[in-house]
């Protein structure tokens, strides 16, 4: 069975850093792309950034050069290190795997089969 589990949210004023890690169990991360998401109350879920098996990295333009993605692979573990925080971040973040067989896009939510709880990030204005 397949889990992954968000943490690091939490509550920063605008400016500030968080970084938030995705622990998973039942599957071997590098294996996989893995995909961060967030969605804002009353929001669609949307992509924030992907990171594939080669290291290979895609952001959404309302991150680049604020937030990057990493992993650790003796962890399996992926990171998302968010910094120079601002208001309109604030959104519940999620972590995914993504399958090919679901979709062919790693901007798409419906690509991604197996999703974490989600990790709340509040910036403070």
């Amino acid at each position: 069975q397949v889990q992954l589990r968000e943490s690091g949210g939490g509550l920063v004023q605008t400016g500030g850093s968080l970084r938030l890690s995705c622990a998973a169990s039942g599957r071997t991360l590098s294996s996989y792309t893995m995909g961060w998401f967030r969605q804002a109350p009353g929001k669609e879920r949307e992509f924030v950034v992907a990171i594939t098996r080669s290291g290979a990295t895609y952001y959404a333009d309302s991150v680049k050069g604020r937030f990057t993605i990493s992993r650790d692979d003796a962890k399996n573990t992926v990171y998302l290190q968010m910094n120079s925080l601002k208001p309109e971040d604030t959104a519940i973040y999620y972590c995914a795997t993504y399958d090919s067989w679901h979709g062919n896009s790693y901007y798409s939510k419906g690509s991604y089969d197996y999703w974490g709880q989600g990790t709340q990030v509040a910036v403070s204005s």
